[in-house]
């Protein structure tokens, strides 16, 4: 009985010394009110703002969880945020119309699509420093995604309809992968072993196998298919739809959709939770995000933030 009593007791102990861990956050850019609004995916509320240029887009956060890279179009640059003290703790000059910003799993290299000099900047995350400029044959770079495995960097062309091919390592184009028009969004699978890329003009998304560089199937999602999210267990992808205001809904196992999500205007780009329970699409002129539950495929709230919302970032 002592022994029961004992033991207990330590139990006990251990549950009041050990908090249950805190939900992650997930950061919104507000491009026209030059901020990231911050939500708490435990309430789903925003919990507050930072202060982040003046218009923020692009967004990828440390895998640390400290920094956020947000690229500011108008001052050509990536702000690096520090997510604690929520100031911007240093700007690195880039070329004209900064866009979409990826980070690897490592966090060793932050990219940032540069439309106007159709290249990708490498910026080394340990001396905030551009390290590369690299041109990319596709014109309009919009997204710059690696693999999780790091071995691939995928470039979205929106003007020459083509994704490029850019070797991580060794940091030099390989190749390009035709597509519909105006590719958008880029997403992976945990195991690196296919890309899922959203055309939107041609309202198509895209099944890709990385080993091979060449599409496995064309899917028809809704009009003007943008952002692409994939669960953490690979086995839904999700496609925002910017003028039908839903989310498609891929099952990977059949490369089908089987369900579609009502959001609110213009949803754009999107996050999900690293459990993978829930989605966060960011409606550009709903000034809101909207919440999803992955697994009902059901609308959960709308959390108002900023003007003209851009995207979602989780950790």
């Amino acid at each position: 009985m002592q022994t029961q009593n004992h033991t207990a007791a330590v139990v006990a102990a251990l549950v009041i010394a050990c908090p249950a861990y805190a939900q992650p956050y997930a950061y919104v850019p507000n491009e026209k009110s030059g901020t990231v609004s911050i939500i708490d995916t435990a309430t789903d509320r925003v919990t507050g703002e930072i202060k982040a240029g003046e218009k923020p887009r692009g967004i990828a956060v440390s895998p640390d969880g400290k920094f956020l890279y947000v690229s500011d179009q108008p001052q050509r640059a990536l702000n690096v945020i520090d997510i604690a003290k929520k100031a911007i703790v240093a700007k690195v000059e880039l070329g004209e119309s900064p866009e979409g910003v990826g980070i690897s799993s490592d966090g060793k290299w932050v990219v940032v699509a540069v439309e106007e000099s159709n290249s990708i900047a490498f910026i080394d995350t340990a001396t905030n420093k551009l390290m590369l400029n690299l041109k990319v044959k596709g014109k309009n770079p919009e997204h710059a995604v690696f693999s999780p495995d790091v071995k691939w960097l995928y470039v979205s062309a929106e003007d020459s309809d083509v994704i490029d091919v850019i070797d991580a390592r060794t940091q030099k184009q390989v190749g390009s992968i035709k597509t519909g028009q105006r590719p958008r969004g880029i997403g992976f699978l945990p195991d690196s072993s296919r890309a899922y890329v959203a055309a939107e003009e041609a309202h198509l998304v895209y099944s890709i196998d990385t080993a091979k560089q060449t599409v496995l199937k064309t899917i028809k999602a809704g009009q003007r298919a943008n952002g692409v999210a994939v669960r953490p267990d690979g086995k839904r992808v999700f496609i925002s739809n910017g003028t039908d205001g839903t989310v498609s809904v891929i099952d990977t196992a059949s490369d089908t959709v089987i369900a579609t999500v009502p959001v609110g205007r213009r949803p754009w780009n999107m996050a999900i939770t690293p459990n993978g329970k829930k989605l966060y699409v960011a409606n550009g002129r709903s000034n809101s995000v909207s919440v999803i539950d992955t697994e009902t495929n059901q609308k959960i709230t709308d959390v108002t933030v900023g003007e003209l919302p851009w995207g979602v970032v989780i950790r």
